[in-house]
């Protein structure tokens, strides 16, 4: 019979060993905690955990009294030993004197056995449901050569029951550990594939310019400024140097300068302590902050207030910033990639942009061209916009050749960005699959009609010229009897420019008469 005393010691055990399995989700910390406990409240020596490592083997993965030089050498096979057979057959195996037991392997070399040992080993398995997990083992040091041990193999079913819990639910976090970072390495991978330059749209030489500057600068530190009209494509390309350079695994931190209130934009770009400001009830990180190990991209730099301009100087410089509200100094680690639409030039003489700071942002230019200067790059934006688009839509809208002709004469004031949103329109509200001229929007095809007016205009006032320059000549001709030297001197031009007038006007000088 067990005494009132050992009840309460193994019922403050089990407490223990509970509380403190649910204390972290640190498996091997929790483990050794259990351990300390087994041997402290219960005096089980060497209490071992054994875990699988593959179908075939178990290794130690927690042990009180042992090196780590020990914990290494406790490799068990599927059957072998005493542990390798818990281990296979998932019953408790109790061998009350270790010396009398040849299947006893002391892998770790910690006990010195001899025939007259005087010390017990228990093994149970850490089983959850049929599944074998590993196996819990103490020692036993025998003063009682009839000892019992039903109620030590009863509290260490307990303990492996409560590890087994905490085994399985390791193993899951595990799991979804590996999935999440999978598919975290697979999303990161798809962006760097959706921005690498291989998937710009850019056919022209303008374009290729462009891509081989990407490829130059990616690689390195250096602060970018992206030149160019709204729609050009400008963050895109910020992204494609992100997702290729060696920060491609940090944070790509977007921000626009326009879009953000002055008062606000400080706090946005580097944070506040909470009081700070009226509203500010809470602390915040600034994008800079934000963006440490990775890349930010100021858009619209050219629209940054005066004010703000010397501390985005001090952090390209000294790389540190202080937070609203908070005078501690913070260093970060960002690389900067800045874009424009605006003539910077023309802000720094007005005053309006600090000098130093257009210097230190200018390190490498890329002006992105607009696409009415790359028109050799229309067609193929216009077919990966509507394969997108259809896809997206479940259609099939194609366009006429004659309307492919209209999108291409267009100038696109606003870019690609406008072409893509025509095109998803065209897509979104298409009620055939072939369109035409006609189902083109007003402004383009306008811009068309107006295109030819402007070309006919110009043919009749070219074909004007010419006739009254022809008229000239041959009057002069005229008057000096067919002699071109007279002739180009009335008319005040050189012999060689009147001879080739003639030519290009088909005069025939045998047919002048004074």
């Amino acid at each position: 019979m067990r005494s009132n005393s050992n009840d309460t010691i193994y019922i403050s055990a089990i407490y223990e060993i509970t509380r403190l399995m649910g204390s972290s989700l640190n498996l091997k910390q929790n483990l050794n905690g259990v351990m300390k406990i087994l041997s402290s409240y219960l005096n089980m020596k060497r209490a071992t955990v054994v875990l699988r490592k593959d179908e075939t083997s178990f290794g130690i993965i927690s042990a009180h009294g042992m090196t780590q030089e020990e914990m290494k050498k406790g490799i068990y096979r599927l059957g072998e030993g005493i542990i390798g057979k818990v281990a296979k057959h998932g019953s408790p195996i109790v061998i009350p004197n270790i010396g009398d037991e040849p299947l006893f392997l002391n892998k770790t070399g910690t006990r010195k056995v001899s025939i007259k040992s005087d010390i017990a080993f228990l093994s149970v398995p850490i089983k959850f449901k049929n599944e074998i997990l590993g196996v819990l083992s103490v020692d036993r040091l025998i003063k009682d050569k009839n000892r019992r041990f039903e109620d030590d193999l009863r509290l260490l079913k307990i303990v492996a029951s409560i590890i087994a819990h905490a085994v399985k639910l390791h193993n899951e976090l595990d799991k979804q550990r590996e999935v999440f970072i999978e598919q975290t390495n697979a999303l990161r991978m798809e962006l760097k594939g959706r921005y690498n330059v291989g998937n710009m749209i850019g056919i022209s030489d303008k374009m290729q310019e462009v891509f081989e500057a990407i490829h130059k600068v990616a690689p390195s530190k250096a602060t970018v400024l992206l030149r160019g009209e709204s729609g050009t494509g400008k963050e895109l390309v910020a992204k494609a140097i992100h997702y290729m350079s060696p920060r491609a695994k940090g944070p790509f931190i977007k921000i626009n300068c326009a879009s953000i209130p002055e008062g606000l934009l400080e706090s946005e770009l580097f944070g506040h302590e909470k009081g700070a400001f009226t509203g500010a009830t809470t602390f915040r990180k600034g994008k800079f902050e934000i963006a440490d190990k990775g890349t930010i991209f100021l858009d619209e730099i050219g629209d940054l207030p005066i004010n703000l301009q010397p501390k985005i100087l001090r952090v390209l410089q000294e790389k540190e910033f202080e937070r609203v509200g908070d005078s501690k100094v913070y260093k970060v680690d960002v690389r900067l990639i800045a874009a424009t639409s605006r003539d910077l030039e023309s802000l720094v003489q007005n005053n309006q942009f600090r000098e130093d700071l257009y210097y230190r942002l200018n390190v490498v230019p890329i002006f992105l061209p607009p696409l009415r200067q790359r028109k050799e790059d229309i067609i193929p934006l216009i077919n990966y916009f509507m394969e997108k688009f259809n896809k997206e839509n479940n259609k099939s809208v194609e366009l006429s050749s004659e309307a492919i002709d209209v999108l291409v004469s267009y100038d696109w004031y606003g870019n690609v960005r406008e072409l893509e949103n025509t095109i998803e329109r065209l897509v979104i509200m298409s009620g055939k699959n072939i369109l035409t001229p006609s189902d083109l929007p007003l402004n383009i095809r306008h811009f068309k009609r107006s295109a030819e007016y402007s070309n006919i205009s110009n043919e009749k006032l070219t074909t004007t010229i010419d006739e009254i320059e022809k008229r000239e000549i041959i009057n002069a001709l005229k008057k000096c009897g067919g002699v071109q030297a007279k002739a180009a001197r009335l008319l005040g031009i050189t012999v060689r420019q009147i001879g080739y007038k003639i030519i290009k006007h088909g005069i025939d000088i045998k047919d002048i008469q004074p």
